[in-house]
This record gives C-alpha cells, structure tokens and sequence, in this order.
C-alpha cells in the first residue's frame, strides 16, 4: 500500500508541474516582486528629488491644530508621549487624550498634566475601540486640522511646521507623517525599521507620483475636520481605521500626502506573536476596505484608484501564490521530485529575487537616513527579510483574507492590550 500510495503522490506532483496554471504561477511568482520592486524604486526616488526638499511656509498666522490622542492601557508609554507634545515649536495648539476605559492608571498620569490649558482629558467609561474614541473627541476639538497620534509615540519638535501647510491646498483633507521606529532590541524589531523606511515610507513616496496613497499611517496623520465630518467621522467597525479613512476620502477626490519630514518615534511588537496579531489586523482591515470600495475597477472617475486597488489585489494573490507553490515544492522535494522552477540551492531566479529585494531595501534605508540616522545599522539584518520575514508576510496574508472577506466584522473593533503602533 505505502509504495502505491507513494507512486499515486509522484503522479499527482508530475500533473501539476505540466499544467499551464503552474506555468503562470510561476512566471508571477517571479517577475511580480521583482518588477513591483523596480516600480517602487523609480517613483520614491522620482519623488524624493521633485518634491522632498521643496520648502512649504504658512501665510498668515498659525492655525489651530487639536491632536488628537486616543489611549487604552497606555499607563507606561503616555507620559513621554505628553512630555514630547508640550515641547512642539508651533504656536497653536491643544492637546485632546481619550481614556478609552483603561483598565490600568492612564488616566492619572494624563490628570498629572491637567494644569497646562493645552492638555484636556476624555475619560470614557465604556471601551469602544480606537474609531469611537476619536469619534467622541471631535466636539471638543477648536482646531480644523486635527492631528492623531498614538499614545506611544514621541514626536519631533516641528511636526506640525512640517504638517500644517500643506492644508494651504483646498483640496487637501489629509497628510501622513513619517512613523520611525525607537525600540531596535531584536532582529525582529530591526527588521522592522528597515521594513518602515524600504517597504512602507518607499510605497508612500511612490504612491504620492501615482496621485493616491494605500492608507495613512495610524501612529501619525493630520486631517481636515471638515473633510472627516463630510464623511460622517471615522468608521467604528473596521479593522483599520486609517486605510478606511484614506479611501473614503479620495473617493469623495480629495487629496492625500506624505509628507517624511513629519517624523515620529513608535514602538513596535518585540515578539513575534504580538507582531503575527497586529499583521493579522492589517490584512483582515486591508480586505474590508477592497470589499468596500469594489466598484472601483468598474468605475472610470476612480481611475486614479487603480493602481492600488488592483496593486493591493495582486499582492494578496501573491501572497497565496508565494505558499502554495512553496508548499508544494517542499513537498515534492520531500518525496524526490524536483519540479520545473525549484531548486534545493538558491537558482538564478532565487538569486534575482533576493538581490532586488534587498536593493530596495538598502535604497529606502539610504534615503531615509537623513530623518533616522541609525536606520542603516539595523541594515544588515536586511538579510533575513527576503528568507523568513517575507515568508511570515505572505502566511498572514494568505491565512486571513479570504475569512475577512466573507466575516462580518463587529459593532465596534475595541482595544485590545498591545505593544506596538495602531
């Protein structure tokens, strides 16, 4: 029985190795990374010698800016967070914080700082998630640009002079800051510093020439009140309230930026569950809003959507192509079988992948350096991403898309304690 059932398997391996839907996944397997990578490379750096160093000065005096700051179980990071917001080198502003019903002492510590008239406090009684804490908070804001930030974060002095003007452009409702990371302990967290300055701060670059971003960053954005009250606030039941929010306002055509001389330090996961939950939450937030908005490849006045729409619909489909087709060389490996495309030494494709990777990587560690000076000692652990960190990507990614796509989501997406960036 055990030699048929092993001659039944080496059939079933051979039938899917000559199958033109292997062939194409293949192909895609391949090319896709390594010409999305180039893509990526071209236009950050388009952007980085166009527009990186233009200078923006506010006409007239300093508006009114309320920041925004939403807090659960925050009790350990939050008093850095007010100390470096009291230290801003901008004239006008306040400083709105959430207790969103912590069940540690955040709200004492915030009451410490009650007596400078910048700060005020919300203390919520009932946890309702991020979105319904800012909900709540925008009666009480004076300003029209808010400013929202994570109770983890400390922000750089000029912040604001870096944010404010580009609300001088009508048609500007929001502008995502530069999120850095502060605690580099762990192969785990450097790689994640890397990641912010190659992955996500090159996409923004790349994606601001294109005309529409992914989503602004949720550990720092400022937003017009009167565009986010156009839209009704933020939205309590998904996942991601800053891809969300993103989307319903270019939808509505309004213009988005990045602007990487706003730069902020945050914390992120140090383990890798804490990591593997926060990525779950990203791409289940992520699904949701292509469900949302899925008329957009049909629809001609969102055209300037579909770069990242379908961008975002093909990386997911890698993602799932990445795991099957490594799971099946794995096992066809296993039982003797070598298929067309793998190889148990790194091939030329293998070869090809890895170096463009690591390329954008170290270009977008290079760029970024002038906001993160130490961004290119945590470089040489660059060399784990394109063998375990793009791997651990691709399974959450393909583990938690297709629930979220067809899972209703809840009333609300409350808090949960963590460590590391919203």
């Amino acid at each position: 029985m055990i030699p048929l059932a092993y001659e039944s398997l080496l059939k079933a391996l051979r039938a899917v190795d000559h199958t033109v839907v292997y062939v194409y996944a293949l192909r895609f397997y391949g090319l896709y990374p390594i010409l999305m990578s180039w893509v990526w490379i071209s236009l950050s750096l388009f952007f980085r010698r166009r527009q990186e160093d233009t200078e923006m000065e506010m006409s007239g005096p300093a508006p009114m800016v309320s920041i925004l700051v939403p807090a659960f179980a925050e009790a350990e990071t939050i008093d850095d967070t007010i100390e470096a917001l009291l230290k801003l080198d901008y004239p006008n502003y306040e400083v709105i914080l959430v207790n969103d019903c912590s069940p540690d002492n955040t709200a004492e510590v915030v009451r410490q700082y009650l007596d400078d008239p910048r700060i005020r406090l919300l203390n919520k009684q009932v946890n309702e998630g991020k979105a319904m804490a800012l909900n709540d908070a925008l009666p009480m804001c004076r300003g029209e640009i808010l400013v929202v930030i994570d109770a983890d974060i400390i922000v750089s002095r000029d912040l604001l002079n870096y944010m404010v003007p580009h609300f001088a452009g009508t048609r500007v409702a929001a502008v995502t800051g530069n999120p850095r990371v502060r605690n580099r302990v762990s192969i785990l967290q450097h790689l994640q510093a890397v990641e912010f300055s190659s992955i996500v701060s090159m996409q923004r670059r790349a994606q601001r020439v294109l005309g529409r971003v992914l989503t602004v960053s949720g550990a720092v954005f400022a937003v017009r009140r009167s565009a986010l009250l156009e839209l009704g606030g933020f939205t309590p039941h998904m996942a991601t309230e800053d891809i969300d929010l993103t989307w319903r306002l270019q939808m509505k055509f309004w213009d988005v930026r990045y602007e990487p001389r706003a730069v902020v330090w945050m914390q992120v996961p140090l383990s890798l569950r804490e990591l593997w939950k926060q990525r779950k939450r990203w791409a289940r937030g992520l699904v949701q809003v292509l469900k949302r908005h899925r008329e957009v490849p049909t629809n001609w006045k969102m055209r300037r959507m579909w770069p990242i729409f379908y961008e975002s619909i093909f990386s997911i489909l890698w993602s799932y192509v990445f795991v099957l087709m490594t799971s099946y060389w794995l096992i066809s490996l296993a039982v003797g079988y070598a298929p067309r495309g793998v190889s148990p030494f790194p091939n030329f494709w293998g070869m090809m992948i890895a170096t463009t990777c690591l390329l954008q990587l170290f270009i977008g560690a290079w760029v970024d350096r002038q906001y993160d000076p130490g961004i290119m000692w945590s470089f040489p652990e660059a060399v784990f991403y394109p063998v375990i960190y793009w791997m651990l990507m691709a399974l959450i990614t393909s583990f938690y898309t297709i629930p979220a796509l067809f899972k209703k989501p809840p009333r609300v997406q409350t808090w949960r304690i963590r460590r590391g960036p919203a």
